[in-house]
């Protein structure tokens, strides 16, 4: 599948949230290696934030990726700050950040942006 074909095509980037948010604290946590979790994120968050560019513009796509970062950080406050069990402070965080991206970005069926 191209990556053109991939921004017509409905696939939710609240999917990639998923991902980058859950699952890259997941290996993280599994394997012991924060950097592979940290690609994860990484590279998630890219492919989210490039769905997001082409489909809604710039200025979504800025305001996702704050969401998405912040979402990060604040895992990371409720876990170590606040003393929440890692992954229940990572659910809640994941949770969130996925829904407002599917309702920004993968819920409203409009007119997609060209170009």
């Amino acid at each position: 599948m191209s990556t053109s074909s991939l921004v017509r095509t409905r696939f939710p980037s609240a999917a990639l949230v998923v991902v980058g948010l859950a699952a890259g604290f997941g290996i993280a946590q599994g394997t012991g290696i924060r950097a592979l979790g940290g690609a994860v994120f990484a590279a998630a968050g890219l492919a989210a934030g490039y769905l997001w560019l082409h489909r809604k513009g710039p200025g979504t796509a800025v305001a996702l990726a704050a969401l998405y970062v912040g979402a990060f950080v604040l895992a990371h406050v409720l876990a170590i700050g606040v003393g929440l069990p890692a992954w229940l402070a990572v659910s809640l965080v994941t949770l969130t950040a996925a829904g407002v991206t599917f309702g920004v970005a993968d819920g409203a069926r409009e007119p997609e942006r060209v170009g």
